[in-house]
């Protein structure tokens, strides 16, 4: 074996593992009686688990694979927050699977299947290679929504999120063969250096435009948020969770990739186009949420909304952006994580409930529950001196440094009227009649609970070390 080969296997090795070992489990859950499935599903925590102590301790940086494949600090941060939510959601799923009968192998088996299309996704440095992660993620995704066959509202989310899905990957190809065409290349570091080198032509911002549409797709950026609100409201609530947090990691990740690798020297021009996506995501995110009954639609709006403010970091296209896109998915990614845990937790004897009018009075029923709900809202609507906000000093900061004042203005106005639906939760715990008590909340569910609420009220405290290992990952840009 070459020593370039063995080399490359070296710094794929988290991904390598992740992949035999979704094998091994698909052949557990296979062979295996009912029993399996709770085996299954630890194993896949355990795996995920170990994928990320090895990228910790022996995570090296290079290139593999011809320079398709990339390792930095960068991608091991992004990958760091993927696998968490991986983990966690995997963890919040047990009880819930076991009440409303979907505890099947093949759930875990197909979250570590997606997880590795996100690493790939994560250190793709090829146009390829970056169509391959998207793609093993996505289909993997689709299948998870539809999992709960029984359920019509999960089946129908499944096929809304395929057929949309399916458009965003063609628009995504089509942009790579009209960036192949006028540059070349397929590495991001070749297309840069084609694209420093010459005069930049329309045919290559049509490419580009493609390119951008497709990735923003895959975080829910308005215009092409349109099947969030439906695929939350109709998936199952873990399933839900999942989708919420490690996807969007992997898929900000690689748009902070593409733009800031590849396209960096054409940067005015997907400057503009992020911009607009921002304004239109934060805009969109803070007004069309304020009509939900339905909590978990309420969260689609508002992953829309979080998405456009991690995007006004990306808009700056400075190192501090950089800096403070990474900030916000960390914060991002906790609050979402809690706020689910939370929205599991809402279960009455007959089943789970969603509406929001359901939390009525918790303070008095629940009051420790309502506590770190009323915390996560305030961190989500970016209440001084909670996570929320500092995330979104960050990136309204980069913005204001690099002199983008409108967009920092309608971002601060966003979350204004943002957090008018946040504050009315808030409203309906401590103010209105109560409703009746739910059950008692599931361990896993109160760890991940607790450690979310603790994360975003002391973030203060833990912020300096964040921030130095966010401006680590920011200079493998820069």
């Amino acid at each position: 074996m070459s020593a370039e080969l063995s080399q490359s296997l070296i710094l794929a090795t988290p991904e390598l593992f992740l992949a035999v070992a979704a094998m091994a489990l698909l052949m557990i859950g296979v062979f295996g009686d009912e029993r399996s499935n709770t085996l299954v599903t630890g194993l896949a925590v355990a795996v995920l688990a170990g994928a990320t102590a090895w990228m910790v301790f022996f995570g090296a940086d290079g290139a593999a694979f011809n320079g398709a494949f990339v390792s930095d600090s960068f991608a091991r941060f992004m990958k760091f927050l993927t696998f968490i939510g991986a983990i966690l959601t995997l963890i919040m799923s047990v009880g819930f699977a076991k009440a409303e009968k979907f505890d099947k192998f093949e759930f875990p088996v197909l979250i570590l299947l997606a997880t590795l299309g996100m690493a790939l996704m994560v250190s793709a440095n090829d146009m390829i290679a970056l169509y391959l992660g998207l793609e093993l993620q996505s289909l993997a995704l689709y299948v998870i929504a539809a999992i709960n066959r029984d359920n019509v509202r999960s089946t129908e989310a499944g096929l809304k999120y395929f057929v949309l899905g399916a458009l965003s990957s063609g628009m995504l190809l089509y942009g790579m063969s009209l960036v192949y065409g006028y540059t070349g290349h397929t590495g991001f570091d070749e297309i840069a250096a084609v694209l420093s080198g010459s005069e930049r032509q329309l045919g290559l911002v049509f490419g580009l435009v493609f390119v951008l549409a497709g990735l923003a797709f895959k975080i829910s950026a308005v215009p092409f948020h349109m099947w969030t609100p439906d695929v939350y409201e109709g998936a199952p609530t873990p399933v839900t969770a999942f989708f919420a947090a490690a996807p969007k990691m992997a898929a900000m990740a690689l748009l902070v990739r593409v733009t800031m690798g590849a396209f960096e020297p054409i940067a005015p021009d997907w400057q503009q186009i992020i911009v607009f996506i921002a304004i239109a995501s934060m805009l969109l995110g803070a007004f069309a949420a304020i009509g939900q009954r339905n909590i978990k639609r309420l969260m689609a709006y508002s992953s829309i909304g979080h998405m456009g403010f991690a995007l006004v970091g990306l808009a700056a296209n400075t190192e501090a952006g950089v800096r403070g896109v990474v900030i916000y998915m960390l914060i991002y990614l906790v609050m979402t994580l809690g706020t689910f845990a939370f929205i599991l937790a809402m279960r009455r004897k007959e089943g789970n409930v969603e509406q929001i009018d359901e939390l009525g009075g918790l303070a008095s029923t629940n009051p420790v529950m309502a506590t770190i709900l009323t915390i996560l809202m305030f961190s989500l609507a970016g209440i001084p001196p909670l996570a929320g906000f500092w995330g979104k000093w960050y990136v309204f900061l980069a913005a204001i440094d690099a002199q983008l004042y409108a967009l920092a203005v309608i971002g601060v106005l966003a979350s204004v009227v943002g957090a008018y639906y946040y504050l009315r939760i808030i409203k309906i715990m401590w103010f209105d009649e109560p409703v009746g008590a739910f059950v008692p909340m599931a361990g896993e569910l109160r760890l991940v609970l607790g450690l979310s609420g603790a994360f975003v009220l002391f973030y203060v405290l833990i912020g300096g070390p964040v921030g130095t290992m966010a401006e680590a990952a920011a200079k493998t840009f820069f």
